[in-house]
């Protein structure tokens, strides 16, 4: 893992869930939500189990209102561009409106410390294929300025996922990584099918589905 990543993805990919495991599985630093356009699942409505484990949120929420929704960016948005001692995660609000804040940072990247992953579930519309995974990009990289430097597999059902429905997720996306030169950085793995002799494209994040509500 680079120090600073940024997932990005379209609405409903499951970015969010895969940026509170990384920062968990990677003990990052700091967790950062930057979804200001569509916050439905917040990375800082798990500020106390974060704390827990020594990572810091930051969020554009106001000060003890984390279900708060405003269109403004935080000044500690920051801090991990300035202290080089802190790794971090940033999860951007969804489709090209949510990756546009990346060119708040234009003054730091591209750098060689920094990821921008576009998170996919194959098992949306939008993006079940890779004809219009690869347009999403398009989008991203036009919206954001910057183009993204990897790919995750999360391609999921929640608590119905199969090891089929990653493998599948897993063959759209090599022929979109074939065809951008985008390696599959991350795979995201429901830990009740997770196995040693399961092998996927990157690296797996064990996911735990801390969003996963009753209903769903």
């Amino acid at each position: 893992m680079k120090r600073i990543t940024f997932i990005t993805g379209y609405f409903g990919s499951g970015k969010t869930e895969i940026a509170l495991n990384l920062a968990v599985q990677k003990r990052v630093n700091i967790l950062l939500d930057l979804d200001i356009v569509n916050p439905y699942f917040r990375s800082r409505e798990q500020e106390p189990l974060l704390k827990e484990l020594g990572i810091r949120t930051i969020s554009s929420g106001l000060v003890n209102s984390p279900h708060a929704d405003l269109p403004f960016l935080a000044k500690e948005v920051y801090i991990p561009f300035h202290d080089q001692s802190l790794s971090a995660v940033y999860d951007l609000g969804g489709s090209g409106s949510g990756a546009r804040l990346i060119r708040q940072f234009k003054d730091y990247l591209p750098n060689d410390e920094v990821d921008l992953l576009f998170c996919v579930n194959i098992n949306r519309e939008v993006t079940d294929t890779a004809e219009k995974i690869i347009e999403e990009i398009h989008i991203i990289e036009s919206s954001g300025g910057v183009r993204p430097t990897g790919l995750i597999n999360n391609s999921n059902f929640l608590k119905e996922t199969t090891v089929q429905d990653i493998i599948a997720g897993e063959k759209v996306l090599l022929s979109v990584a074939k065809a951008t030169k985008l390696p599959i950085v991350y795979t995201g793995v429901v830990s009740s099918i997770d196995s040693d002799d399961f092998h996927v494209a990157g690296e797996k994040i064990i996911l735990k589905l801390y969003f996963n509500k009753h209903w769903l």
